[in-house]
């Protein structure tokens, strides 16, 4: 038991000491529900792996694109909070740039840009103080006209509706798990997005359009 929890430690401790690129997801952790290494994707966050690592995510008005190449055996996760600020200098936050650092590394990595299959997930109404403002189904919109414009065919989606999400993608496979969670459980996802949609606001006049 002790050789098996020594490897997970040295895995993970890999995992943290690779070399970073900007907005790469970076929280390692072993996840005991999968027996896996795993990372977890942030607002503004992407990771493509080529191995059995779980790629994880908390949505919620939030969109998540799951891409994969299966005969490359790589894929990735994105996590986006409004679709498009206009300026790439803003980072993955927004769709436009969170889809380009992704498939950019996807095809870095191995994958062929023809190859490329998508799942979606998120754009949920999960916060009262925005509902009339659409956020959800503008990103859901935004990432359902991108993938059809770059003929990135989508094999799955679960979207929209009220809930909050937790997906868990395996990008050597490409599968992934969605789970609809009730609002109850996970108010942190509320607030995370209410602190980050707020840094947005703050940091970007072109983004306050988008709450109209």
């Amino acid at each position: 038991m002790s050789a098996v929890l020594n490897a997970e430690g040295a895995s993970i401790a890999a995992l943290r000491q690779r070399p970073r690129r900007a907005h790469e997801a970076s929280f390692f952790f072993f996840d005991p529900a999968f027996n896996s290494a795993s990372v977890k994707v942030l607002p503004g966050e992407f990771y493509v792996d080529d191995q059995e690592i779980a790629i994880t995510t908390t949505l919620g008005s939030c969109v998540a694109a799951c891409l994969h190449d299966r005969t490359a055996g790589v894929g990735g996760m994105n996590h986006f909070m409004l679709p498009d600020a206009g300026d790439p200098a803003s980072g993955g936050r927004f769709g436009a740039f969170a889809m380009e650092l992704l498939i950019n590394e996807l095809l870095r990595r191995g994958a062929r840009r023809a190859s490329l299959e998508a799942k979606v997930f998120g754009g949920g109404q999960v916060m009262k103080s925005l509902a009339g403002t659409l956020i959800g189904e503008k990103n859901v919109e935004f990432v359902q006209q991108y993938l059809a414009a770059e003929r990135i065919p989508v094999l799955g989606s679960d979207v929209l509706d009220v809930h909050p999400r937790k997906v868990c993608m395996f990008p050597r496979s490409g599968k992934v798990l969605c789970r609809r969670l009730p609002a109850a459980q996970v108010p942190g996802t509320q607030e995370q997005e209410a602190r980050y949609r707020a840094t947005l606001v703050r940091e970007s006049a072109g983004s306050v359009e988008l709450f109209r």
